[in-house]
C-alpha cells in the first residue's frame, strides 16, 4: 500500500473521532466570546468616550508594539488562505457536508474568524495606525498566498498546525502582558482571549499528533523530522507593504518582535522542545531504522537551534513601516 493511501486510512480513522475533538477543543457559538463583547458598544451613550480612552491609552505604547500588534492582525485576517490550505488536506472533502474533517476545519475557521474581526476594529478605533495600508498589505497576504512546505500531507499540515497555533497563543499573551503593563484593559482582555482560543487549538492539533504516532509513528516521525528540518515558515513571512512586489517586510517585522519581546528566537526553540516532549518521541516504538535516525535527529535539533539563536544580533532601531508611521505611533 502507497503511503498516500496509508495516510488516507489513518485520516478515515482519526475522522470517526472528530464530534469528541469538536466537543473537547471548539466551543459551541451561542457560548464562545464574540468581537463585541470586547469594544466599545456603538449604540451606547457612552461609546465615544470609550474610544476616546482607547486612543488616549493607546498613546504611550511603544512603537514596536504597534508594529507587532498589525503584523499579528493582519496574520489573522488571512484566514481565507489558511482555511483553503486545510480544505485540500488528504482526507478532507470540502464537498462533502458529512465529512468529519471538513465540519472540524469550518468550526475551527469560525473560532478564528473572531481574532481578525476584534483585532481589526481596536487597530481602528485607536487612531494609530494607517487602516488603509494594514488594509492593502492583508489583501496583498490573501492574494499572494503562501507554500509553507506541506503539500496535502496531513501528517505535515498537522505538525504545522500544532507548531504555528502554540507560536499564535505565545505572541497574543505576550501582547496582553504589554497591553496589562500599560493600562490598556481592553486590549489585555482581548488578546488573552485570542490566546487562549489558539492554545486550545494547538491542544487539538497536537492530539491529532498524538493519535497519529499510536497508528503509524515511523511515517508521523520522519514527518515531524521534515517540518523541524526545514524551518516552520510562520504566514507573517510572507508579508508585504503596499508598493513592494516581493515579501520585504517579514524581517522587520519579526524584528520589532523580538525587541518588544513578543516573540523571539528562543520562543521558536522553546515551542520545537515542548513539541518533542508532548509526543514524548524519545519514547515512541516499532520504528522503522530511518525513522530511528530522524528521531535522533529531532533530539539534538533544539539544542543546535539555540546555539544558532544566541548569536542572533537584533537592530536597536527599526524599520519606519507605512502601517505605524511614527507620527502615527508617538
Amino acid at each position: 500500500m502507497s503511503i498516500q493511501n496509508i495516510r488516507l486510512e489513518v485520516m478515515q480513522f482519526l475522522e470517526k473521532k472528530i464530534d469528541g475533538f469538536v466537543d473537547d477543543y471548539l466551543i459551541p457559538v451561542e457560548k464562545i466570546w464574540q468581537p463585541t463583547d470586547l469594544l466599545p458598544d456603538s449604540q451606547s451613550e457612552n461609546f465615544f468616550e470609550e474610544v476616546k480612552e482607547i486612543q488616549e491609552i493607546a498613546k504611550d505604547l511603544p512603537y514596536d508594539f504597534w508594529v507587532a500588534l498589525v503584523g499579528d492582525t493582519i496574520t489573522e485576517e488571512a484566514l481565507p488562505t489558511y482555511e483553503s490550505w486545510l480544505l485540500n488536506v488528504e482526507g478532507v472533502n470540502p464537498e462533502d457536508k458529512t465529512n468529519g474533517w471538513n465540519k472540524w476545519i469550518r468550526q475551527w475557521t469560525g473560532e478564528e474568524n473572531r481574532h481578525g474581526d476584534v483585532l481589526n476594529k481596536y487597530l481602528y478605533l485607536s487612531g494609530r495606525v494607517n487602516m488603509r495600508e494594514v488594509e492593502m498589505t492583508t489583501q496583498h497576504l490573501i492574494n499572494d498566498g503562501f507554500d509553507i512546505g506541506t503539500s496535502n500531507d496531513p501528517y505535515k499540515n498537522f505538525v504545522y498546525t500544532s507548531f504555528q497555533e502554540l507560536a499564535t497563543y505565545v505572541s497574543h499573551n505576550r501582547v496582553a502582558q504589554i497591553a496589562r503593563k500599560h493600562g490598556d484593559k481592553k486590549l489585555h482582555k482581548m488578546c488573552n482571549l485570542i490566546a487562549g482560543d489558539e492554545m486550545r487549538h494547538h491542544l487539538a492539533y497536537s492530539q491529532f499528533i498524538t493519535e497519529i504516532f499510536k497508528v503509524d509513528p515511523s511515517e508521523m516521525m520522519l514527518a515531524f523530522q521534515h517540518m523541524m528540518k526545514h524551518k516552520i515558515i510562520m504566514p507573517a513571512h510572507f508579508l508585504r507593504e503596499s508598493g513592494n512586489k516581493i515579501s520585504t517586510a517579514f524581517e522587520h517585522f519579526s524584528d520589532s518582535a523580538q525587541r518588544i519581546g513578543v516573540y523571539t528566537a528562543n520562543d521558536y526553540v522553546d515551542i520545537m522542545q515542548k513539541l518533542i516532549d508532548k509526543w514524548e518521541i524519545d519514547k515512541v516504538t516499532g520504528l522503522t531504522g530511518e525513522a530511528e535516525k530522524a528521531r535522533d535527529y529531532l533530539m539534538k535539533l533544539p539544542a543546535r537551534m539555540a546555539r544558532v539563536s544566541e548569536r542572533l544580533i537584533i537592530p536597536e532601531t527599526g524599520h519606519i513601516f507605512k502601517w505605524v508611521e511614527p507620527a502615527l505611533a508617538r
